[in-house]
């Protein structure tokens, strides 16, 4: 995929009926195939109405038909769209037929994300925006599109080039000292190269700050509910959720499975999964789904621990914090408050005590949740940000911190110095796909859909 120059075609729309489906090819010199299409050429970046026919003639659709000259599209290509009726079958028969009459041109379906890619490798659009046009799409919040949308408008790549763009200058000054060290200059207090090593610091820390902020907004958080049998786990689910979407019985062990539900809380998608009580037991069932509680766990972004006044000093509550994973944040939260009042004597300091059945405590708990997940709240121009935007931008941090060692060394660590520069230009230019392995670049696209 990274190296064809066959032209492409897919279905740029989600399977299913609808009222239009769009069918997109893509390729150089897509002329002959409008020609073979409708037999007459197709001025560029007008809508035209077409009768597309099959090989004996008869109707297939009658659509609108948009040609885009290159480089004056969004791969940067000759791009055909087609705007059919949106029924599935008929979908199919149009791409057939393209298929059959670009069959001499080359023409084959487009692999995940080979759109999007060709408008990258032409220069159409960096890295950070091709990936926000998968966020867009995915997107399960107006947070998240909006900030998905700032993505693809360039204004994180935008942060990250000014940043490189200081990092180089700071580099020119450096080396021309190692170019000339027969002027002896003294080079950090003349250039103020601490200072403007200060400010590249500073503006890094708030990227990185604004990274995390986006990365919650975009994958939302794993949110797991464990406690022992019959706490009201499923019980605050349903809550949470606002609808019936766990079985709740008195009978202990009635959550056998996983139970998973998405919702969103001040713009964050938190995906919560109720989990089968923990407990010993014989059941080969009910041992089968204590098994991927577990498992849910040790995935988890947040753990809500949960008891009720009469099960918490039972001796279930310390094995159960022994055996969850140091790294899993825990949020110990109290439930059943409507039927026991828990008094500061009884239950621990940092819990938070709520009624999963009348709904008491929950703001509180909401709160608490995004703030241990360390959302900070909505913000003005906020972006989408993806684990791997997060690993280049804390990597670059160590590198910058190594520089700030070695600049206070003076002169006879200049060497070291602009290393450290070189490598943390290195990870930020990785984000917009400036210094990026083909390996890398292929995985990241195949998670596209096929239409992108």
């Amino acid at each position: 995929m990274m190296t064809r120059k066959l032209p492409i075609i897919a279905l740029a729309t989600a399977p299913g009926k609808a009222g239009v489906g769009v069918v997109r090819i893509s390729g150089p010199n897509l002329k002959s195939i409008t020609n073979s299409l409708f037999q007459k050429e197709l001025s560029p970046r007008q809508a035209t109405l077409m009768t597309l026919r099959d090989a004996d003639g008869q109707t297939i659709d009658q659509l609108i038909a948009i040609y885009f000259l290159a480089p004056s599209s969004f791969t940067g290509e000759d791009v055909l769209e087609l705007q059919c009726h949106g029924g599935p079958r008929l979908l199919e028969l149009v791409m057939k037929r393209c298929l059959e009459l670009g069959k001499d041109n080359g023409l084959v379906i487009a692999e995940p994300g080979e759109f999007t890619l060709r408008a990258y490798l032409n220069n159409k659009i960096d890295l950070a925006q091709a990936e926000a046009i998968a966020d867009l799409i995915d997107a399960q919040s107006e947070a998240a599109v909006r900030g998905a949308a700032r993505s693809l408008q360039g204004a994180f790549s935008e942060d990250i080039n000014e940043l490189i763009e200081e990092i180089t200058q700071l580099r020119i000054l450096v080396e021309s000292t190692l170019d000339f060290p027969e002027e002896e200059i003294e080079f950090l207090e003349n250039a103020l190269a601490r200072e403007r090593l200060a400010a590249v610091k500073t503006k890094l820390e708030s990227l990185r700050d604004g990274a995390k902020q986006g990365k919650i907004l975009r994958d939302g958080i794993q949110l797991v509910l464990a406690g022992a049998p019959n706490v009201g786990k499923s019980s605050l689910l349903n809550r949470l959720a606002g609808e019936e979407v766990a079985i709740v019985t008195p009978i202990a062990g009635t959550t056998r499975d996983r139970v998973k539900e998405s919702i969103t809380i001040e713009g964050v998608p938190i995906h919560i999964i109720d989990t089968a009580g923990l407990r010993s037991t014989s059941d080969t069932v009910e041992a089968k789904g204590i098994e991927r509680s577990w498992e849910a766990i040790r995935l988890a972004d947040l753990v809500i621990f949960l008891t009720d006044p009469q099960s918490f000093d039972d001796g279930l509550r310390e094995q159960i914090l022994l055996e969850i994973p140091a790294k899993c944040p825990i949020l110990e939260v109290i439930n059943k408050s409507d039927l026991t009042k828990a008094s500061s004597e009884n239950t621990s300091k940092e819990a938070i005590l709520i009624s999963a059945k009348t709904g008491a405590g929950l703001d509180a708990l909401k709160r608490e949740i995004l703030e241990m997940v360390g959302w900070n709240g909505p913000q003005e121009g906020a972006i989408l940000a993806r684990r791997r935007h997060l690993d280049c931008l804390e990597r670059a941090s160590e590198h910058i911190a190594r520089s700030e060692q070695f600049a206070a060394n003076g002169n006879n660590s200049l060497e070291l110095f602009a290393e450290e520069l070189f490598l943390a230009q290195n990870h930020l230019g990785q984000i917009t796909g400036k210094l990026l392995p083909d390996d890398l670049l292929g995985k990241i696209f195949s998670q596209f859909c096929i239409g992108k």
